[in-house]
């Protein structure tokens, strides 16, 4: 699929489409996230190998609000809340946890880091293969 680069991203769509059906399906929407994406805001401890999953169900994630740019809510870890914020681009996928079916998603680096740690196109292409070789997900027919 080629998209006109004129046009607003498609990606933040698609996550709030697929975070729909899911919750439609009475299944529980999880979304991971780069952590290491500038902007992103989780606590430092549910951060595991640069990643975090996050439960972004009405239940889990209170006054959920997802925009063309933001995934913004209020989530409790370990009893203590915290304001949760993910840049849509950070979004690497999203899924049902009870089947796995959902869309994964390339997160694409501004080149400018800002202070960020460089990552060289090498390391992307053995990230790459790494989530591809332990990815669950499942295609959505």
């Amino acid at each position: 699929m080629i998209f006109d680069p004129d046009m607003s991203s498609v990606k933040p769509y698609f996550i709030k489409a697929l975070h729909e059906w899911i919750s439609d399906n009475q299944l529980t929407p999880l979304a991971v996230v780069d952590a290491s994406f500038q902007g992103v805001r989780v606590p430092e401890h549910v951060i595991e190998e640069g990643k975090v999953v996050l439960n972004i169900s009405y239940e889990a994630a209170q006054n959920l609000q997802m925009d063309d740019e933001l995934l913004a809510f209020n989530a409790r870890f370990s009893g203590v809340s915290h304001a949760i914020i993910v840049p849509m681009e950070s979004v690497s996928a999203i899924y049902a946890r009870e089947n796995g079916k959902g869309m994964m998603f390339d997160v694409e680096y501004d080149e400018a880091t800002d202070g960020q740690d460089e990552v060289s196109s090498e390391d992307k292409d053995q990230e790459k293969t790494n989530i591809n070789k332990k990815s669950h997900l499942k295609l959505v027919d």
